[in-house]
């Protein structure tokens, strides 16, 4: 995605320079301001893209192997997994090929390496925007089963989930298109911005609603048993512990590359803005590990997933 010139770009590789020594140091802006800069190794940034790469591809093909895993719950998982396996893929190859043009191993013409950058650039603004939009409909679907459990089934059918996932998809090919046509726009950055911060405000809405629903089941649960305080207390400690983990991992990994993208709009020249700008590699490399991390929290969870996974991994198809 063309950020202010902050990513490097396929491009940019035609004009080889030398790779940077991966350390977390200071460094000069612009200005000449000294600024902590965290350089993240390309073999660090391969490696994690590999990991998320082959977690996310397991979990797709451990749902389409299961048909009992065929609901809409999975649905919306399989999708998600499906994103942030786009989001690796992509950066996987963007990567691959840079340090082949470095090294001269690979020649191409300007003209086929800017197709080649604008499809890139499409794949990975749409798989973020789609992993985005599922991380929402999971929240969803979730908030669903528990506040409308009796009809649940009638609500979120698998047609109707279909649906959604269509839309998502076609949703975030049409909008990442035109955010890569308009990228250096100020209202484009801020429709991405705006998209993430209702993305947080709905998830944090409709958890800590959940939470608040298991914690008076608990607290109904605890008095028939006349042991209300300990339960009640030992319940919401855990859930808010989980709802903590659950929203800090997505704010930590998400937060920091739309951060980058407000300080795009609010100051761009400003010398502490050019320092936040140069880990921008960073910012990519968190939402590579949140690709990492979303298996762990909304698939591998499940005991049917993992025992249908250990089928996958020992071919028992």
């Amino acid at each position: 995605m063309a950020v202010q010139g902050s990513q490097r770009r396929l491009l940019g590789s035609l004009n080889s320079t030398p790779t940077a020594i991966p350390q977390l140091g200071l460094a000069a802006n612009q200005t000449g301001a000294r600024c902590l800069e965290v350089s993240i190794s390309d073999g660090l940034f391969l490696s994690l893209g590999l990991v998320s790469l082959v977690e996310n591809a397991l979990v797709v093909a451990t749902i389409a192997k299961n048909r009992n895993l065929h609901s809409p719950m999975y649905c919306f998982i399989c999708c998600l997994a499906l994103s942030d396996l786009l989001v690796s893929g992509s950066n996987v190859l963007e990567t691959a090929v840079i340090l082949l043009l470095e090294a001269g191993a690979l020649v191409a013409r300007a003209a086929v390496l800017q197709q080649l950058d604008n499809v890139i650039d499409v794949i990975t603004c749409s798989s973020m925007l789609s992993s985005l939009c599922f991380l929402g409909a999971i929240a969803v679907d979730r908030y669903i089963s528990i506040f409308y459990a009796l009809r649940y089934h009638s609500i979120v059918t698998l047609p109707r989930a279909r649906r959604a996932v269509a839309a998502i998809w076609v949703a975030s090919v049409v909008f990442s298109t035109l955010f890569i046509a308009y990228y250096d726009h100020v209202a484009v950055l801020l429709c991405l911005v705006v998209f993430f911060l209702a993305m947080l405000v709905l998830m944090a809405v409709l958890y800590v609603h959940m939470l608040a629903r298991a914690c008076q089941h608990a607290q109904g649960i605890a008095r028939l048993h006349k042991r209300q305080r300990p339960v009640h207390q030992g319940f919401g400690l855990k859930g808010a512990v989980t709802l903590t983990i659950l929203l800090g991992i997505f704010f930590l990994c998400w937060g920091p590359f739309f951060l980058h993208l407000t300080l795009i709009v609010l100051c761009p020249e400003h010398p502490t803005c050019g320092c936040i700008f140069k880990n921008f590699n960073l910012f990519l490399t968190l939402i590579i590990c949140n690709a990492i991390i979303d298996p762990l929290i909304y698939a591998f969870h499940s005991q049917e997933l993992r025992r249908t996974l250990k089928e996958v991994l020992t071919c028992s198809w």
